[in-house]
């Protein structure tokens, strides 16, 4: 049976390898142990072994989580889709929203950032860059029109965007649609240079390799580092 360890330094060799031929360093790349299903034992695992960056899609798991391992020092992220009526109890488990994608959210977040004494919650714009109708995410000809919309809301800190790649095994229509991203977002640090767009999150264990060619800077990766899981 192969070991989480194993399977990290696997990864890790995979990214090293991929940065070496395009000239990048791997310490650009950010990597989130993407954890959902896994137990914190298995968390605790990954963590000791130097990722400190895990990412939930449910908010009441993630909370059971937490306080399991409140011990450790972990950036949290929700990569998931929020609901409204789960945004104050997500603002006090994650450290991260990678997945803000309606105006009704953001002002959700800012409301009960102001009411819990959040000076900044930090998120990312999740953006639909293949268009598919079961994805979620701002369409990408209304993502400038999005960005100037939440500007008002001062509890918000926008750090970059995130997208999920085409569900395909045509890699040519992944990398189509990840250059599109790196295009969209190169757009946006021109246009909103005052927005510290530090951020591109895109490539999961399937697509990570062609994600890091194509300009991102941060990966969320479950499969690759947990191994197989039973979805829920």
């Amino acid at each position: 049976m192969v070991s989480i360890k194993d399977r990290l330094n696997l990864l890790w060799e995979r990214i090293e390898k991929t940065c070496d031929r395009l000239g990048r360093s791997p310490s650009e790349i950010k990597l989130v142990a993407i954890s959902k299903t896994f137990p914190p034992e298995a968390i605790r695992e990954v963590v000791l072994l130097g990722i400190k960056s895990i990412g939930e899609n449910r908010v009441q798991e993630a909370l059971l989580k937490r306080e399991a391992l409140r011990d450790l020092d972990i950036e949290w992220h929700m990569v998931g889709y929020l609901q409204r009526n789960k945004v104050k109890k997500a603002l006090q488990i994650f450290d991260f929203i990678q997945s803000l994608d309606r105006l009704s959210l953001a002002e959700e977040i800012n409301r009960e950032a102001e009411k819990l004494g959040i000076k900044k919650v930090k998120v990312l714009v999740e953006v639909n860059i293949s268009g598919e109708p079961t994805k979620h995410g701002v369409s990408p000809d209304r993502l400038f029109e999005f960005l100037e919309s939440i500007e008002s809301f001062k509890r918000i800190d926008v750090r970059g965007l995130m997208t999920v790649g085409p569900l395909t095994d045509d890699l040519k229509r992944i990398r189509e649609a990840f250059m599109k991203m790196r295009r969209l977002y190169e757009e946006a640090k021109r246009n909103f240079a005052h927005l510290s767009l530090d951020y591109l999150s895109m490539g999961m264990t399937d697509d990570f390799e062609i994600a890091i060619e194509e300009g991102s800077n941060m990966l969320r990766i479950g499969r690759a580092i947990f191994g197989p899981r039973s979805d829920r």
